[in-house]
């Protein structure tokens, strides 16, 4: 079966046109931060809008990729399948995040696919106009290739936390990079709003979401976090003990 066949994107493509509507957000994507208000206009008439609905599937892995995707608005998850059906959740991605920009340079099948959390509108931005782009904005090259080795040291420290630290380690290491990521800073220490569920926890740290709810238990007795519906307030005693990481 085709991703197109499982994909909620039962509405067409629409070109956005150079419309101004994604201008700001295309300005906050990592490798397009560096562009002039000119080069802007011309990518946001290079992409097309898609919506997916949720649970639905974007790209399947080992599935040729020719187009480079960007988070507008509602969230993804890069997810393995094991031959059990067990899953592996990669990474979450967000508004202004991207994935399928390797297939675009290497030509090769996707290496994961990529499910939508909830009903998720996209920016896709095909191979050819990307390679249009590229030719006419070099440094945007540059910027593709500092994300990717960004990522590429990102999986090394997951890689070496699922190997070195145990599972209580690995949830404070998660919960630190997302902090890092995308929290909010406050008196009190720094506030996740839209935490991943535990069972979404689990997969990314190879455990179980019981172990996830004893841990985060755990921490908020010991005074570590607040856990309120999807929000986490990390305090700063547990930003700055890296002892915790240990225990």
């Amino acid at each position: 079966m085709r991703v197109g066949d499982r994909l909620g994107y039962n509405l067409p493509e629409n070109g956005c046109g150079g419309t101004g509507r994604f201008k700001e957000l295309l300005r906050r994507v990592s490798i397009f931060s560096d562009l002039d208000d000119e080069a802007l206009a011309l990518l946001e008439d290079l992409v097309h809008e898609r919506t997916v609905l949720k649970d639905c599937c974007i790209v399947g892995q080992n599935e040729p990729g020719d187009s480079l995707f960007i988070v507008a608005r509602g969230r993804a998850k890069a997810v393995l399948y094991g031959q059990t059906g067990r899953e592996i959740t990669l990474y979450i991605f967000e508004e202004g995040d991207f994935f399928g920009e390797m297939s675009l340079i290497d030509n090769q099948p996707r290496s994961v696919s990529v499910e939508a959390q909830e009903e998720t509108t996209l920016l896709v931005l095909k191979r050819d106009a990307f390679q249009r782009f590229i030719s006419e904005n070099p440094q945007t090259a540059l910027s593709v290739l500092r994300e990717m080795s960004r990522r590429l040291r990102n999986a090394d420290e997951i890689i070496g936390s699922l190997a070195l630290l145990d599972v209580y380690g690995r949830v404070a290491r998660m919960l630190r990079d997302m902090a890092a990521r995308g929290g909010e800073a406050t008196d009190g220490g720094v506030l996740i709003r839209h935490r991943p569920t535990q069972q979404e926890l689990a997969s990314m740290l190879g455990t179980s979401r019981e172990t996830v709810s004893r841990v985060l238990g755990d921490m908020a007795r010991r005074g570590f976090i607040e856990v309120s519906g999807k929000k986490v307030l990390l305090r700063n005693s547990f930003l700055m003990d890296e002892g915790i990481m240990r225990l």
